[in-house]
């Protein structure tokens, strides 16, 4: 689940840069637009990914 988190991510932190730096959303370009349903159902995820992140901090602080 860790590995899997830690994916999604890095493919959301990569769609940001691409984004920020050409304006062009690489998410909403394979899956039909940002307003697509599959596309926003991968952003949801990728969010659900970030929030279940948090519980990295408790297990770095406990090293």
């Amino acid at each position: 689940m860790n590995k899997t988190a830690l994916a999604l991510l890095i493919i959301g932190g990569l769609n940001w840069l691409i984004f920020g730096l050409f304006g062009w959303d690489l998410v909403g370009a394979i899956f039909g637009g940002m307003d697509s349903v599959l596309s926003r159902i991968i952003y949801v995820v990728v969010g659900i990914a970030a929030l279940y992140s948090f519980t990295f901090f408790n297990r770095v602080d406990a090293e």
